[in-house]
C-alpha cells in the first residue's frame, strides 16, 4: 500500500511540471500543514478533554493553577500535520527527507511515552532521566551514524563558522558525537522553553522559517557558490519539511496562544527541537541554529547555571526561578509580556542569523 502511494505521488508530480518548483511546493506544504492543524485541532482538543489528558502544574512554580487540566499532548497534531505535508509535497526519493522524519517521529514517540506516564501516574514526572535519554540517544546516534556513513562529500561532515570566510573544520569521526549533541541538545532546549502559552511554538516557527531559507540556498548550486554557503546536494528538499513545521506550528498556535486551549507536551516539544537540530546538521548550520534559537539557548543555560550555582553555594540562586521565563514571572511580569518579548528577541536573532548569508 505504501509503495503504491509513493508511485502514485511520483507519477502525479511528473504529470504536472509546475510541482517541480521547490518554492511552490514549500508554499503548498505550509498551507497543507496549517489547514491540517486547524482542521484536526478542535476534534483533538475534544478527544484529549474527554480522555482527561490534562496538564499537571508545578506547585513550586508561578501560580498557573488555573491551567491545571488543560489538554496536553497537542503536539500529536503538530507531528501529524508535519508528516502529512512532507510526505505529500517532498521528493520521497531524497534521503534527507526520511532522516528528518525519522528523527522527528522518534523523538515524538519518546516524548509521547513520557507524557503518557505522567498522565497515567498523575504526576509531573514521566520517564526517568535514564529511560528518556536512552531513547533519545538511540535515535540521535542512529541519525548521526547514518549521516556520517552516507555522506557523499567532505562538506557534509565539516563544521562551518558563520560570518567568517573559509572558517571550517573537517570533523572526521567527531562528527557523530557532535550530531548527537546538536539533536538531543536542541530537543531538550525547546522542551525547557515550553512553559508558557505559545512561548516555544512561535520561536520554533521563526527558526524553521530561517532554516528553510538555508536549506534552499544550501541545495542550490549557483546561489550557494555565490554566497559562499556550504553546498549540500539534496538539502534543498529539506525546505519542504521546514515549511511543514512552519505551517503546522501556525495551526497549533491558533489553539495554543494565550490563554491556551491545548499544550503540546513533551511529544511536541522534544520532536520539534530535534527537528530543528537535524535540519541544522544537514545544512551544516549548527552555529546559526544556536544564534537564531537564542531563546532556547538562554533558557537552557539558565537551568544549567541555576543548578550548578545552587550546588556550589549550598542553596543560593542566580535567578528567582529557572528556566528563564519563570524568573521574569517571579519579577512580576505578566505572562503575555514575557511571551511577546521573547518572541521579539527571536525575530531579532533570526534576522542576525540570516545576515550571515551575506556578511562574511
Amino acid at each position: 500500500m505504501l509503495l503504491w502511494l509513493f508511485d502514485f505521488l511520483d507519477d502525479f508530480y511528473r504529470g504536472f511540471n509546475v510541482f517541480q518548483y521547490l518554492t511552490l511546493r514549500a508554499i503548498l506544504a505550509v498551507l497543507t500543514a496549517f489547514v491540517i492543524g486547524l482542521w484536526t485541532g478542535p476534534s483533538m482538543i475534544r478527544a484529549l478533554t474527554r480522555l482527561k489528558i490534562g496538564q499537571y502544574i508545578r506547585e513550586d512554580g508561578p501560580q498557573h493553577q488555573m491551567k491545571a487540566g488543560t489538554p496536553t499532548m497537542g503536539g500529536v497534531m503538530i507531528i501529524l500535520a508535519i508528516a502529512a505535508a512532507t510526505l505529500l509535497w517532498a521528493d520521497l526519493s531524497n534521503r534527507y527527507v526520511w532522516v528528518v522524519l525519522f528523527v522527528t517521529l522518534g523523538f515524538g514517540l519518546v516524548g509521547g511515552l513520557d507524557d503518557y506516564i505522567k498522565l497515567k501516574k498523575r504526576r509531573n514526572l514521566g520517564l526517568t532521566a535514564k529511560q528518556k535519554y536512552l531513547g533519545l540517544s538511540l535515535i540521535g546516534f542512529a541519525a548521526a551514524f547514518y549521516l556520517f556513513f552516507s555522506a557523499q562529500t567532505s562538506t557534509e561532515t565539516t563544521l562551518f563558522l558563520p560570518f567568517l570566510k573559509n572558517a571550517h573544520w573537517q570533523m572526521g569521526m567527531l562528527f557523530i558525537p557532535w550530531v548527537y549533541l546538536v539533536i538531543v541538545g536542541s530537543s531538550n532546549a525547546v522542551n525547557l522553553t515550553d512553559g508558557l502559552d505559545g512561548l516555544a511554538i512561535m520561536p520554533t516557527i521563526m527558526v524553521a522559517g530561517g532554516l528553510a531559507i538555508f536549506s534552499y540556498v544550501s541545495g542550490h548550486a549557483a546561489i550557494s557558490q555565490y554566497l559562499g554557503i556550504p553546498r549540500i546536494p539534496g538539502a534543498g528538499e529539506v525546505m519542504i519539511f521546514c515549511s511543514a513545521i512552519f505551517g503546522a506550528g501556525l495551526g497549533f498556535l491558533w489553539f495554543n496562544t494565550y490563554p491556551a486551549q491545548v499544550f503540546m507536551g513533551d511529544v511536541g516539544a522534544l520532536a520539534l527541537g530535534a527537528a530543528l537540530g537535524i535540519v541544522a546538521v544537514i545544512v551544516r548550520q549548527e552555529i546559526i541554529l544556536a544564534i537564531m534559537g537564542g531563546i532556547f539557548v538562554m533558557e537552557t543555560l539558565s537551568v544549567i547555571m541555576q543548578v550548578g550555582y545552587f550546588k556550589a553555594t549550598g542553596g543560593k540562586r542566580i535567578f528567582r526561578m529557572a528556566p528563564l521565563h519563570h524568573h521574569y514571572e517571579k519579577k512580576g511580569w505578566p505572562e503575555p509580556k514575557v511571551i511577546v518579548r521573547f518572541w521579539i528577541m527571536t525575530v531579532i536573532m533570526v534576522m542576525i542569523g540570516l545576515a550571515s548569508l551575506k556578511v562574511r
